[in-house]
């Protein structure tokens, strides 16, 4: 059984703060999960059902909690984050303690927590973006060239390391975006979307006031293959189709590859992409018929050849053809070329893992090797070391995949404490829970680190603020100002 939450209290600014708790029971399995976000909130939730002996530890490199849920959902897609209420029980456990602010691979390595926790689930995500690897994609003169969309979405979201983003909504009335997945879509929507519509929504008002001033009237996504192979969902496209825009397309194309026999008999086995070929030929117009003021403009067959800086900025495609079937179609360039102008471009052809040092790496998948969760290195598994979410399987999937996911994760790590594998012989004393406070002392962490208490505490700020403004909550876009609500201040 575990007791009441002991904690280390120190007088802040005039009232008592909770440094951190020491749950851990005698002889309780120490599990630290790297990672705040869905994964590692699900593969804790999981642990916590099915085993009552053990003590999780989060650690998170931002202040709030929650990782992509915070900073990636749209803020026009509140449902997406009703799993918020799932993280916080997980967070307000007695066996859990979150220590935010936190990053692993500097301030603490994976080797430090290897030594006094029995498993380390690695569930840090994808932090970084795949690049187009083209020609004056960096920007010149000034220009901005080719931005991350994933950081464009973190800057309206409020991730404060993206909110000095450099990019061009003014120079000229259109944005590019390479790729056909749903955050292309998010960035389209959100850059042609009525400000009384977003003004609703948790963006920052900081994004609002940028917004307001954006001279973009017309987007264009482009996307390598034809319509058959799109990533984006039909959830995705509807939105759009709710906004006061013009939908383009090659209509002629979408319809010939929907009628081809080959596609015919494609789609009668996809029928969710049929349904959107459908939304689509519904709602869509030739560029020539188009005629209300902003327009989404939905390209296919282009790849981006190089970013060309010439009297202002253009992307040039190189135009493709399809060769194999629908679900298996290769985009093959021809020798025509289209350039496109516009203030800026975003890429949107995936997102990337990194690695840490002391964990395996395949830089190929940029994923950890692993087996069902099991991190392996050279064909063996490494004891008590445990991957979960897009770090485990590549960036795909939404957040209901990630929560499967995560719970084989668990299973996994739970199978093998029943089994009596994991635990380490050099850290399974009676002495567990001062050895792990006594490293995160030694490390910094338990001075640095912001509790679960600590983000209440800016949680409730952000809806009170955001209540004055008529929203759901202003997001506060810097630690300093973070730090401000906690009333303290920490070593960065």
């Amino acid at each position: 059984m575990f007791g009441l939450r002991a904690y280390v209290v120190t007088r802040v600014h005039g009232f008592e703060r909770r440094l951190f708790s020491t749950n851990h029971s005698v002889g309780a399995t120490r599990v630290a999960v790297v990672g705040g976000g869905a994964a590692g909130f699900y593969t804790a939730a999981r642990v916590l059902a099915k085993t009552s002996n053990v003590g999780i530890d989060i650690f998170e490199q931002q202040i709030p909690p929650y990782g992509l849920v915070r900073y990636g959902v749209a803020p026009d897609h509140p449902e997406v984050k009703n799993c918020i209420s799932k993280f916080a029980s997980v967070a307000m456990d007695p066996r859990v303690r979150y220590f935010g602010n936190t990053r692993v691979g500097t301030q603490i390595s994976v080797s430090d927590l290897r030594s006094v926790y029995d498993a380390v689930v690695l569930a840090y995500g994808a932090s970084e973006d795949k690049r187009l690897g083209i020609g004056g994609e960096d920007g010149q003169n000034g220009r901005v060239g080719v931005v991350s969309a994933r950081m464009f979405v973190a800057w309206y979201n409020g991730l404060p390391e993206a909110q000095d983003l450099h990019m061009d909504l003014t120079s000229h009335d259109t944005v590019v975006i390479v790729g056909h997945g749903n955050v292309a879509l998010d960035c389209a929507r959100i850059l042609l979307a009525p400000l009384e519509h977003l003004a609703r929504t948790d963006i920052t008002n900081r994004a609002l006031a940028v917004l307001a001033q954006s001279n973009i009237r017309r987007v264009e996504m482009v996307g390598r293959r034809g319509p058959l192979q799109v990533s984006f969902t039909t959830k995705e496209l509807r939105e759009m189709t709710k906004l006061d825009v013009d939908i383009i397309c090659d209509r002629d194309l979408v319809e010939r590859e929907c009628s081809s026999p080959e596609g015919h008999a494609y789609l009668l086995h996809k029928r969710p992409l049929r349904r959107m070929m459908d939304v689509l030929l519904k709602h869509s117009v030739r560029p020539e018929d188009a005629q209300k003021e902003k327009q989404f403009h939905l390209r296919f067959l282009m790849s981006p050849s190089e970013v060309i800086y010439s009297g202002g900025q253009s992307v040039r495609f190189q135009t493709n053809v399809l060769e194999g079937l629908p679900e298996s179609a290769r985009a093959v360039s021809t020798s025509n070329y289209v350039d496109v102008p516009c203030a800026m471009a975003l890429r949107s052809v995936g997102y990337a893992s990194m690695a840490l040092c002391g964990v395996p790496f395949d830089n190929v998948r940029r994923i950890v090797p692993n087996i069902a969760g099991r991190v392996v290195h050279n064909g063996d598994a490494v004891r008590g070391m445990y991957v979960a979410g897009w770090l485990k399987r590549g960036p795909v999937g939404v957040i209901a995949t990630t929560m499967q996911d995560a719970y084989r994760t668990a299973d996994a790590l739970v199978m093998d404490l029943e089994s009596g594998s994991i635990r380490n012989p050099l850290t399974s004393s009676t002495s567990s829970t001062s050895s792990i406070d006594t490293m995160l002392a030694q490390t910094r962490v338990a001075k640095t680190s912001v509790s679960y208490d600590d983000w209440l505490r800016i949680d409730a700020h952000e809806i009170a603020v955001g209540v004055a403004h008529k929203k759901p909550r202003e997001k506060l876009t810097s630690v300093n100002e973070m730090l401000d609500v906690i009333g303290c201040s920490k070593d960065q």
